[in-house]
């Protein structure tokens, strides 16, 4: 227990003293202050009015109306393309001949919208609201040819929307591209980190020769009070001062996040002893994060990967951690509703464990027959 205590003691004052961990919340406000709006507005779009008329200059209002569409004039089509081209523009929004003539006859309309397809997330925002804007124009013209022809406004109303949506919000409510990556982004920056941490402290015991199991169990307990810390602040603190919904407490979130710092640790010793290399283990570090992060399930349902693919995300720890913290500190869930996930990620963090001594068993043991044969021979 000595033993214990002081290894304990001594590497937390190590990290305390060279707070290197800090960088952490560094590289935490460089990437989220992308998301500080939480959404994408005033994308600039072209239009190109060659109708000019009462239909023409409704829909334009009506898209210039929206916070995530700015409308910018153009004579030409030509000019307007070629603008797109330089990145000067999202889209180019047509408004083509007889408009308004084809609405009040009852014919179909076609509404040439070019989009810079390389940008998804804009290009996806715009061609919602060009939808929206365009539907309620032509509920608007559809209502005029309805009174003409002798109905009332509500018998309109009524024959147009038939059915009136109502939805509730669970899942960040005004939900929007950031509020789907920020769980899972702060869950990786804390595995990654502590990754890395975990086999730093391990390589550096292990210079000194194989350390006894309490002063192994020491170091690495030892970063568990930092990276706890770090977790109030990646998941509490920080998603407030951005004005993320939240839902969970302080306590609920540490329970969440203990069990997937162990996960770690022992995914963290399986690592070291296959690679007991620093250069190795980086190198291998660097070029798996972007892979576990897309299959982790944030940016893509593990329900729409194939099956090994599903079941290769399943035994990573950032996986369930984020379903678990997801869900309690945005959806509202009860913390006893992350069970499931806060048992996996126990059972991960055990079995990394045992396999990574099994590893550094049968590699110790391999050495020691070398030597053997050696001195023999």
């Amino acid at each position: 227990m000595k033993m214990y205590q002081a290894t304990f003691i001594k590497v937390l004052m190590g990290l305390l003293e060279r707070p290197m961990w800090m960088l952490l919340l560094v590289s935490l406000c460089v990437m989220s202050m992308v998301y500080a709006h939480r959404t994408v507005w005033d994308l600039p779009v072209a239009v190109v009015d060659q109708d000019h008329s009462t239909a023409s200059r409704l829909l334009i209002r009506n898209l210039d109306a929206t916070a995530k569409i700015n409308m910018r004039s153009y004579e030409s089509v030509n000019e307007a393309v070629r603008d797109l081209g330089w990145r000067r523009l999202f889209a180019v929004i047509i408004m083509p001949q007889d408009l308004e003539k084809k609405l009040l006859a009852g014919k179909s309309v076609t509404v040439p919208v070019y989009g810079d397809a390389t940008n998804r997330l804009a290009n996806g925002q715009i061609q919602q609201d060009v939808v929206a804007a365009y539907q309620e124009m032509l509920n608007h013209y559809d209502i005029e040819l309805m009174l003409r022809s002798g109905f009332s406004y509500r018998q309109a109303q009524v024959i147009l929307t038939p059915i009136i949506a109502q939805t509730q919000d669970l899942f960040n409510p005004g939900i929007s591209f950031a509020a789907i990556i920020f769980p899972g982004l702060l869950v990786m920056l804390l595995q990654h980190s502590l990754m890395i941490a975990s086999v730093r402290v391990s390589i550096a015991m292990r210079a000194q020769g194989k350390p006894p199991l309490p002063v192994y169990l020491g170091g690495l307990s030892a970063l568990l009070p930092i990276w706890l810390f770090l977790s109030i602040v990646l998941f509490v603190l920080w998603p407030w001062v951005l004005g993320y919904r939240q839902t969970a407490g302080i306590a609920e979130i540490l329970l969440l996040t203990f069990p997937f710092l162990l996960a770690v640790l022992g995914l963290g010793k399986l690592l070291t002893e296959c690679l007991r290399s620093v250069e190795m283990i980086y190198l291998t570090l660097s070029f798996i994060t972007m892979p576990v992060f897309y299959i982790s399930g944030t940016i893509w349902p593990l329900q729409a990967m194939p099956g090994w693919v599903r079941a290769v995300s399943y035994m990573l720890p950032s996986t369930w951690a984020t379903k678990a913290i997801a869900g309690v500190n945005q959806m509202g869930l009860s913390w006893h509703s992350a069970l499931t996930d806060v048992m996996m990620l126990l059972l991960l963090g055990a079995f990394y464990t045992l396999l990574g001594m099994g590893v550094g068993l049968l590699r110790d043991t391999g050495r020691l027959r070398k030597l053997l044969r050696r001195r023999a021979g």
